[in-house]
């Protein structure tokens, strides 16, 4: 096999590690286009008898500081939601950018992040901690909670509090729960559909979301109630019983792309 047939097959995933760490698709591109000038010229930069995936990776974390020193790309038009992602890892610092992309987003291990980025492993943890706490503080949400049963809402507003966000409040009813939102504005919505007085908590939220532009994330012992295919379904719906960690997985990625959420 020859070395442009070795590369070929890690040469999108190259682009997209690329355009994650820069910022943009042109520098991205620029990264590897760079990578592909190098190997050209010098194809022993590369040994194919050793793990060529991560030295692939590691050239592109060299060249990154040279093409985006050199490299001015122009504003890209791209989905809000990629926009939104960007403008919150664009805050994290470089180092722990990319090693929490590496990680989560690539799938390198602990210890390969580190040869592609020079540290050791120890420090390709505290470099992820450090991201996940940024993005932490970045999406820290007010959150209303509508529930009628107390222990289920006692646990969903623990798991809030312990994800750092605040929970305004807690209704149990259509009515309450329409005006606890006119009165706090929360950036999140936690909503069962079955509340106390037998009311809707479908309806509560469709109420809610006349007056306010807020993501919802549904939990519910019914969801064949909201997957019938006669109105715009939820793209977050929870089943009841949920897993603690699943229902803190949809909070944090609900706010990661909320815009509201994204610092001035």
């Amino acid at each position: 096999m020859s070395l442009g047939q070795a590369i070929a097959p890690h040469l999108p995933y190259l682009r997209r590690y690329g355009r994650a760490i820069s910022g943009s698709q042109q520098s991205g591109d620029a990264l590897v286009a760079r990578l592909l000038e190098t190997l050209v010229a010098n194809p022993d930069a590369v040994d194919t008898g050793h793990d060529l995936r991560i030295q692939l990776y590691r050239m592109v974390h060299d060249n990154f500081g040279l093409v985006a020193a050199r490299a001015q790309p122009a504003e890209e038009a791209v989905a809000p939601e990629i926009a939104i992602a960007d403008a919150r890892l664009r805050r994290i610092p470089s180092l722990a950018r990319q090693a929490l992309l590496l990680t989560a987003v690539e799938g390198f291990s602990h210890e390969e992040t580190g040869r592609i980025v020079g540290r050791d492993a120890a420090a390709v943890d505290k470099l992820i901690h450090e991201a996940t706490d940024e993005i932490d503080r970045q999406t820290r949400a007010r959150i209303l909670i509508i529930e009628d049963e107390p222990i289920i809402a006692m646990d969903i507003e623990m798991i809030v509090r312990d994800l750092g966000h605040d929970v305004v409040a807690v209704a149990t009813t259509h009515s309450e729960a329409v005006a606890e939102a006119q009165k706090h504005q929360p950036g999140l919505v936690l909503a069962d559909i079955q509340l106390a007085d037998n009311s809707s908590g479908i309806e509560a939220v469709q109420e809610i979301l006349t007056d306010v532009t807020v993501p919802v994330i549904f939990i519910t012992a019914f969801p064949e109630r909201l997957l019938t295919g006669d109105r715009p379904e939820p793209a977050f719906l929870l089943t009841k019983p949920y897993q603690p960690a699943t229902l803190r997985a949809a909070i944090s990625q609900v706010l990661f792309f909320d815009e509201s959420t994204v610092p001035a």
